[in-house]
């Protein structure tokens, strides 16, 4: 994708007026020109519409703010200049099933399931992601669970592009980061942080704060990427899955696996212990107690310390191995 080249004020001003006019309809000068430095900063042509102006809901100001996005577009391009990228299956749905939703009776598929394949070391890898349609769907408003037009008009083909995302994100996470697509995110909320249920470790003021913690249940990976997920259950169905995808990977050396899911423990560690501090010990315990099992750690003797955080996370212990 080529890069933009710089402009003077008064061609940013031209090319505003022709974005606003073709590629962002509707959308606001502002909001265009947040697009634009979005572009600059990764080197994409804006005609291109690389990335989306989405208006979310934000519940702290209690108003819809647009927010700047990569659209699935973007993913698919920078997976296929890595010169890595393989191809992809067809989407595999589901069961077809009735939801109500609003008052309405809706028939949608009950799971998509896309499989992106990579060359890794002159191996063909594949990488697949299943996505459910009512944890992806995007409500008609913010006080119904009714789906938006476009979710109840093409239940699959949204349901598609969310599968595809996030088998793109597993298969090339140094190209496209943790951060959903437009498609993914349309119509949902931008949620507050949760309130605190306990103690909380007092930063020095000068500390900067990571981004992560301006997320509500943030996931991240090696690269210091985060994503959010929303919700306590999103979170550990999400930490489960990576380490699932890990262990039941074919094509990894069976030696490599222990490391790659140490990677996924430690680029976690501090989340992990924030969410802690916060009082969601009991929320992330199953998670750690996940860790433990994959890596062949035995329990901790003392159980939770103090500060009740769940150990095994952060100080492990082998397990003992009889002569």
């Amino acid at each position: 994708m080529n890069q933009i080249a710089p402009v003077a004020p008064r061609d940013e001003d031209a090319l505003i007026s022709v974005l606003q006019s073709s590629v962002y309809p509707g959308a606001s000068p502002d909001s265009i020109r947040l697009a634009l430095s979005y572009c600059r900063a990764a080197g994409l042509d804006p005609m291109l519409k690389p990335v989306h102006i989405v208006p979310m809901w934000d519940r702290n100001e209690k108003r819809l703010r647009d927010t700047i996005m990569p659209g699935i577009g973007l993913y698919r391009i920078q997976a296929a200049r890595s010169g890595a990228y393989a191809g992809k299956s067809e989407p595999e749905f589901g069961p077809i099933v009735t939801l109500k939703l609003g008052g309405r009776e809706y028939r949608v598929p009950e799971w998509c399931k896309v499989t992106i394949r990579r060359v890794v070391a002159g191996h063909v890898c594949e990488f697949t992601a299943k996505e459910w349609w009512i944890e992806n769907y995007a409500t008609a408003g913010k006080d119904t669970d009714e789906p938006n037009a476009m979710w109840a008009k093409r239940a699959r083909g949204q349901l598609a592009k969310c599968a595809e995302a996030q088998a793109l994100r597993m298969a090339f996470p140094e190209l496209v980061g943790a951060q959903p697509t437009a498609e993914e995110m349309e119509g949902k909320d931008l949620a507050p942080l949760p309130p605190a249920r306990g103690p909380v470790v007092e930063h020095e003021a000068q500390q900067r704060q990571p981004e992560w913690q301006a997320m509500q249940w943030p996931v991240c990976d090696r690269n210091g990427r985060c994503r959010e997920m929303g919700d306590p259950d999103a979170w550990e169905a999400e930490m489960l899955r990576r380490i699932e995808v890990i262990q039941t990977n074919r094509s990894l050396d069976p030696a490599m696996k222990p490391v790659l899911i140490r990677q996924v423990r430690d680029a976690n560690r501090a989340v992990v212990e924030w969410l802690c501090e916060r009082g969601y010990a009991a929320q992330v315990e199953g998670v750690v107690a996940a860790f433990r099992a994959a890596l062949g750690e035995a329990e901790p003797v003392n159980g939770a310390g103090d500060d009740g955080i769940p150990p095994g996370l952060f100080q492990t212990t082998p397990k003992e191995v009889s002569a």
